[in-house]
């Protein structure tokens, strides 16, 4: 007798599908983030002007998303307002190929432009996705997004690796620039197959069948404490533009890591970062907010491996938890916003979630960089110190709501 085959459920096909268009969509912004910090220092850029440019784009991407959240709740459009962010998300890539040299301020506008497409995008997105991940478990539904992605995330700068190998004209700049230009493809697929996913889930709010009346947004006592571990957690993890500077000025003249090879470093973390999010995004629904304080301890040395260091073990083994850190990030803080905030006004929460996490993102990638220019050894202690500050507000966190 055959055994019956079982049936993937319509949650769990719209999860795969929007997956899918996560995957190309990374393969165009992750692909150009292997190469951005390298490619505006050779434009000009300073390191504490990529590392101010670096931050003020997340500030900006995550500090809007609180608006656009706020929108998104009140209007329920939340097919309109994620198409209009991933067609200004995908759109400024591609245009990266187009600055020239010397032209670092336009390529910082263009990523300030792909932060706010981002910035719109996202609670609506994540919104999207939460409706489903709350019939199929909030961890496992978000880790499943998070390993589509980075195998897009990986993609990406492989595909920057092979225009490196094959365009053996022109200088480093032009290399660069045709991978951008290239990156317009899988853009292009990105937005085929997000309005096929439209097309075929028009109408995701029916996966959590809960009342439509907006519901103003309350802060309570948890989630206030899940906000603040976040934002020192953003404050101490650095952005990898300045990781791909420091190692394309210190490591890219031999050995294993070169000009040409620099993509597949991120390729390797973005890896790295699959496996991390599967593996916590599933310890979170059995263990809630608290699997953050194990993914904390285990990524936050990356910074003294990559900066202070000077053998590419070192490099590679702080590059793999930087890795860690981003895979837990994405897989879990998401999952816990679900968890947390009801679904009527849950946009809202992921706004104010993405705009904490944002700001400080920015206050700390900023003296980071100004940091790096002094020394690198406390650059990489004020990393470490701010993550693990963050542990015990997630124990709070974690902790059952108590503020009645």
């Amino acid at each position: 007798m055959k055994r019956e085959r079982k049936k993937l459920s319509p949650a769990m096909g719209f999860i795969l599908l929007f997956g899918v268009v996560s995957l190309f969509s990374d393969m165009t912004h992750e692909g150009a983030g292997s190469i951005r910090g390298a490619y505006l220092a050779l434009l000009g850029a300073s390191a504490g002007t990529i590392g101010f440019v670096s931050g003020l784009g997340e500030m900006v991407g995550f500090s809007l998303r609180y608006v656009f959240g706020r929108i998104t709740d009140k209007t329920g459009k939340y097919w309109p307002m994620t198409i209009l962010g991933y067609v200004l998300d995908i759109a400024a890539v591609p245009a990266l190929a187009l600055v020239g040299e010397h032209g670092w301020v336009a390529a910082c506008g263009l990523l300030i432009v792909q932060r706010v497409g981002k910035a719109v995008k996202k609670p609506a997105k994540d919104t999207i996705m939460s409706f489903a991940a709350s019939r199929e478990g909030a961890g496992r539904s978000f880790a499943i997004q998070e390993v589509l992605d980075q195998i897009g995330a990986f993609l990406g700068p492989v595909l920057l690796y092979g225009v490196m190998v094959l365009k053996t004209d022109g200088t480093q700049i032009e290399k660069y620039a045709a991978g951008f230009a290239l990156l317009a493809v899988p853009g292009a697929v990105t937005l085929l197959l997000l309005l096929l996913t439209r097309r075929r889930f028009p109408d995701p709010e029916r996966f959590e069948p809960t009342p439509r009346e907006y519901v103003p947004f309350r802060m309570e006592g948890r989630f206030i404490r899940y906000i603040a571990g976040i934002s020192l957690f953003a404050f101490g993890f650095v952005d990898y533009s300045l990781i791909a500077m420091h190692v394309s000025r210190t490591w890219a003249g031999g050995g294993l890591i070169t000009a040409d090879t620099l993509p597949l470093l991120y390729a390797g973390a973005m890896l790295v970062d699959a496996a991390a999010a599967l593996v916590f995004g599933l310890l979170y629904d059995r263990r809630g907010v608290g699997a953050l304080i194990w993914s904390t301890v285990l990524s936050a040395p990356f910074a003294p491996l990559v900066f202070c260091c000077r053998s590419q073990a070192a490099l590679l083994a702080g590059v793999a938890l930087w890795g860690v850190g981003m895979g837990a990030q994405e897989s879990i803080l998401k999952a816990a916003v679900t968890t947390m905030v009801p679904k009527a006004s849950r946009a809202t929460g992921y706004g104010m979630f993405e705009c904490a996490f944002g700001l400080f993102w920015f206050l700390g990638s900023w003296l980071l960089g100004a940091l790096y220019e002094v020394s690198l050894p406390v650059m990489a202690a004020v990393s470490v110190l701010a993550q693990l500050a963050a542990i015990p507000l997630y124990a709070l966190s974690a902790r059952p709501k108590r503020d009645t």
